[in-house]
C-alpha cells in the first residue's frame, strides 16, 4: 500500500468514526467523488455502491474528504519544516501524525513557526537560556533567585542587573508556555465553555438611536449566543456603533497556567508566577481571543447559511402552476404597469403598458388593452408582481374580468430580485430589444409557472429569503446556496428543450459553458428528439452524459423513457421487463398499471440492487411526474389593501416570505410584512421556525396588533390555528398600537423587528 492510499485509508476510518456512516459506504463514495461523479448523481444513481445515502451524507463526506486532505498537505509541510530544523522527535512526530484538528496542529507547530523579533528572542541573544532553564527546573530550594541570576549579568549584552536577568529569562519561558499546545488547549476550551460576550456602545453614539440599541450595553456567554446576534454584535462593531470584548474567566486561568509552570517549592516561584500571568496577559489572552471570536463568527456564519438554505430551497421548491397561458404584470403608479404575455413554455408573446391609476380618463383604454391580451392569447391565468401598487392592480384586475364576465385565478407572485434579473447578462441575452419593466413582467409570469426554472436566474443572495447574508462568509454562503439550487433542480428535472441555459447550468455534470453551449446548439438545429442528441452538442462527452442525462427530461421524444429518471443506462434492464410483460416499451411507459406486475427480484444482478429497482418501478408508476407539491395560492381579502384596514383579531391568509431564527415573516397583502415570532409560531415548542413554516407556504395568521403610523404588524399562526373567524372592517375604528419589549434573552432580531414595523426599546 502507497503513502498516499495509507493516508485515504486512515481519512476512510476517521470519517467512519466521525460520522457513523458504515466504512464500505464512506469509501465507495469518496471512490466516486474522485472519479468526477456529482453528489445528485451518486444520490439517484449509484444508491447500490454508497448503500442508499442521500444527498446530505455525501456532501458530508465530501466536505470532511476535502478538509482532511488540506490537514495532510498542512501537516506534510510541518513536519518537513521542523525536521529541517532538526528538532521533530519521535514523541512530537507522533502528535503531529495523529491530529485530526487544524488548530491543535498549528498550536503544535508554534514553538517551531518563525517568528518576529520577540522579547524572547532578544533574551536569548542576551544568553539568558540558560538562566531559563534553570528557572524551569525548579531545582534550587535554598538560596535567592537574585544570587543565582548574578552570574548572568553583563552590561555589555544589555544585562545591567540580576533582576534585568530574571525579567529576560522570564520573557523565554512566557513564550514557551505560551506556545505550549496543551497550555492554549486549556485556554482556549475555558474560555470557550466559561467566556463572555460585552458589548457597550461607542462613548458618542451614546445618545443616538441606532439599530442597535439593544446591545449599548450588554453581556452572554459566548457559547450561547444565537447566531443573529453575534452577527449584530459584530456588524455594530463594524459599523463603529459598538465595542465587543470577551471577558475570559482569568482568575482559573492564571491558576491553570500556574499549576502547569510550577512545580512545586523553589527559589524561583515568585518569578515563575509572574512569568505564568505575562504569558497570559500578554502573549496567550489576545490570540486566543481573536480565534474565539472567529470560532464563535463561523458557527454564526454556519447557522444564518443553513437557515437562508433551507429558505431557499422550500422557495425553490414552491408548486409550479405548470404549463399555462399566463398574463405577468409589473404593476406601477405613474410609470405604469407592464402588461407580458407569455405561452405555456413560458416564451414572450406581447406586451403593453397601462395606467389604470392615473386618472379615470385612462381606466378605460387600460381595461380594453388587458382584456385584448386576455382575448388574443388564451390566457389562463394571471400573476401579479406584489410590489408598489400590486394590491391596487389585484383589484383592478379581478374588477376587469368579472365587469367582461371572465373568471380567471388572478396570483400575487414575489418580486423579490425581479429587478437584479431584469438587469441582469441572461436577461439582455434573452430579451435585447425590451426594458427592464416589461423583463420584469416576463419573469413574474414565468415565476408563475415554474419558480425554480426562473429563480435560477437570479442570485440567490437577492432573493430576500436570508437573515444577515451580507454579513456571513460570502464564499461559504454562494457554495451552500449553489449546492442548494444544484440540488433542487436535479430533484426536479429540466425540460431539455425548453430550460434556459441558467438552468440547464445547474444539471449535474453541465455546468455554465455546456447549458450555453446545450442552448446554443438547441437554438441552431431545433429541439432534441431523444437524449442520445445531447452527444451531439460540442465538448458534451460521455462522463457529461453519464452524470446528467437522467435529469434531463424531453417530452413526446423518440424514446419513452427520456421523459422519465430512469437513466439512459437502464433502457436495456427496462425493456426487458417490457418483453417479459409481452408488451412494447411505449405501451409499458404510459400504463402505470404494468408496472404493478413487475418481480423486481427477477432482476437484481451484479450491477443492479433493489434500490435502482424501485426506483424504475417509481417512474414506472407515475410517468413524468413533477415531485413538487400541488400549486396553491393565498386567497387575500380584497376589503384589505392597507394596514389601516387591520383589525386586531383578524383571521387572514397569507404567504410565507421568509423565516428567521426568531420568526416567520409573512406577506397578508398590504404591502408590509408582518412578523409571527417563534412563540407565535405553533402550539408547540419550536426550536427550528422552519419545522413549523416554510417559505412559500401559505398560512392562516391572527391579527395581534397593528400600527398604520409606523407600519408594523404582529401575526400569530399559533392563534389563527385555535380558530377564529375573520372581523368586518371598520377603516375609522382606531387601532390599538403596541410597543415591543425586547429582551436579551429573548432572541430578536432588531434589524428585522423594524422591518416588520415594530419599534424596539429595552
Amino acid at each position: 500500500m502507497t503513502n498516499d492510499q495509507q493516508q485515504l485509508s486512515a481519512v476512510i476510518q476517521i470519517i467512519t468514526e466521525e460520522t457513523g456512516i458504515k466504512t464500505s459506504q464512506v469509501a465507495n463514495t469518496i471512490s466516486l467523488l474522485q472519479g468526477g461523479a456529482t453528489v445528485p448523481f451518486i444520490a439517484r444513481y449509484r444508491k447500490e455502491q454508497t448503500g442508499e445515502l442521500d444527498e446530505v451524507q455525501i456532501r458530508t463526506i465530501e466536505e470532511r474528504l476535502a478538509y482532511f486532505t488540506e490537514l495532510e498537505a498542512r501537516r506534510q509541510t510541518i513536519l518537513a519544516s521542523i525536521a529541517e530544523q532538526g528538532k521533530l522527535t519521535p514523541e512530537l512526530k507522533a502528535r503531529i501524525e495523529t491530529t485530526r484538528q487544524k488548530t491543535e496542529l498549528e498550536d503544535l507547530y508554534l514553538p517551531y513557526k518563525p517568528k518576529r523579533r520577540t522579547k524572547a528572542t532578544i533574551a536569548r541573544e542576551r544568553g539568558l537560556e540558560p538562566l531559563a532553564d534553570l528557572m524551569a527546573a525548579q531545582e534550587l530550594t535554598s538560596g535567592s533567585a537574585l544570587d543565582a541570576a548574578a552570574p548572568f549579568v553583563d552590561p555589555e549584552k544589555e544585562v545591567p542587573t540580576a533582576e534585568a536577568a530574571l525579567e529576560g529569562a522570564g520573557h523565554i519561558l512566557a513564550e514557551r508556555l505560551a506556545d505550549d499546545a496543551d497550555c492554549r488547549a486549556m485556554v482556549r476550551r475555558l474560555t470557550w465553555q466559561q467566556g463572555i460576550m460585552a458589548t457597550r456602545v461607542v462613548p458618542d453614539k451614546k445618545e443616538q438611536v441606532t439599530k442597535f440599541e439593544m446591545y449599548y450595553d450588554y453581556q452572554e456567554p459566548l457559547k450561547e449566543i444565537p447566531s443573529h446576534r453575534m452577527l449584530a454584535m459584530r456588524r455594530g462593531e463594524k459599523e463603529e456603533v459598538l465595542r465587543l470584548s470577551l471577558q475570559a474567566p482569568q482568575e482559573e486561568l492564571l491558576a491553570g497556567l500556574k499549576h502547569r509552570l510550577i512545580k512545586g517549592e523553589s527559589i524561583f516561584k515568585p518569578w515563575l508566577e509572574a512569568v505564568a500571568e505575562d504569558a497570559y496577559k500578554r502573549l496567550i489572552a489576545t490570540s486566543i481571543e481573536v480565534e474565539l471570536r472567529l470560532q464563535a463568527k463561523d458557527l454564526a456564519d454556519e447557522a444564518a447559511i443553513a437557515v437562508f438554505a433551507k429558505n431557499l430551497k422550500n422557495l425553490l421548491l414552491a408548486p409550479p402552476a405548470g404549463g399555462k397561458r399566463v398574463l405577468g404584470i409589473d404593476p406601477g403608479l405613474r410609470t405604469g404597469s407592464k402588461l407580458a404575455a407569455v405561452d405555456e413554455t413560458g416564451r414572450f408573446l406581447e406586451h403593453v403598458t397601462i395606467y389604470p391609476h392615473t386618472g379615470a380618463g385612462r381606466v378605460e383604454q387600460a381595461k380594453s388593452e388587458l382584456l385584448r391580451l386576455v382575448e388574443k392569447y388564451g390566457v389562463e391565468m394571471i400573476a401579479i408582481g406584489n410590489g408598489t401598487a400590486g394590491r391596487e392592480m389585484e383589484l383592478f384586475t379581478k374588477e376587469t374580468l368579472a365587469g367582461a364576465g371572465r373568471h380567471l385565478p388572478v396570483v400575487m407572485v414575489s418580486e423579490a430580485g425581479a429587478s437584479i434579473y431584469s438587469a441582469s447578462e441572461i436577461a439582455r441575452e434573452e430579451f435585447p430589444e425590451l426594458d427592464l419593466t416589461v423583463r420584469g413582467a416576463i419573469s413574474i409570469a414565468r415565476r408563475l409557472q415554474d419558480p425554480l426554472a426562473e429563480l435560477v436566474k437570479v442570485d440567490p443572495k437577492s432573493i430576500g429569503v436570508g437573515q444577515y447574508q451580507h454579513d456571513v462568509n460570502q464564499t461559504m454562503l454562494k457554495k451552500s446556496l449553489d449546492e442548494v439550487v444544484e440540488s433542487g433542480v436535479n430533484y426536479v428535472g429540466v425540460d431539455l428543450n425548453t430550460a434556459s441555459w441558467a438552468l440547464l447550468s445547474y444539471v449535474a455534470g453541465v455546468g455554465p459553458a455546456l447549458g450555453k453551449a446545450i442552448a446554443r446548439f438547441r437554438d441552431e438545429n431545433g429541439p432534441f428528439a431523444s437524449r442520445k442528441g445531447l452527444m451531439k452538442v460540442s465538448r458534451f462527452g460521455a462522463k457529461a452524459f453519464e452524470q446528467s442525462a437522467g435529469f434531463l427530461r424531453i417530452r413526446g421524444g423518440k424514446h419513452p423513457l427520456d421523459n422519465s429518471a430512469v437513466h439512459p443506462e437502464r433502457y436495456p434492464l427496462v425493456e426487458q421487463m417490457a418483453r417479459d410483460l409481452g408488451v412494447s416499451l411505449e405501451e409499458l411507459s404510459r400504463t402505470p398499471a404494468l408496472a404493478e406486475k413487475i418481480d423486481l427480484k427477477n432482476y437484481v444482478s451484479d450491477q443492479v440492487g433493489l434500490p435502482t429497482l424501485r426506483d424504475i418501478l417509481e417512474e414506472l408508476k407515475k410517468p413524468g411526474r413533477d415531485p413538487r407539491k400541488q400549486f396553491q395560492t393565498a386567497d387575500f381579502r380584497d376589503d384589505i389593501r392597507e394596514i389601516g384596514d387591520l383589525q386586531e383579531g383578524m383571521i387572514l391568509q397569507g404567504v410565507v416570505t421568509n423565516v428567521t431564527a426568531f420568526g416567520a415573516f409573512v406577506d397578508i397583502g398590504v404591502h408590509q410584512d408582518g412578523l409571527v415570532h417563534v412563540s407565535h409560531l405553533a402550539n408547540r415548542f419550536i426550536k427550528d421556525p422552519n419545522d413549523a413554516v416554510q417559505v412559500g407556504q401559505v398560512v392562516k395568521v391572527k391579527v395581534l396588533s397593528a400600527d398604520p403610523q409606523r407600519k408594523r404588524i404582529a401575526l400569530s399562526i399559533k392563534e389563527a390555528e385555535a380558530g377564529g373567524k375573520a372581523q368586518p372592517v371598520q377603516k375609522n375604528e382606531p387601532i390599538r398600537q403596541e410597543a415591543v419589549r425586547v429582551a436579551g434573552a429573548g432572541g430578536l432580531d432588531l434589524s428585522a423587528m423594524e422591518k416588520a414595523g415594530f419599534r424596539v426599546r429595552r
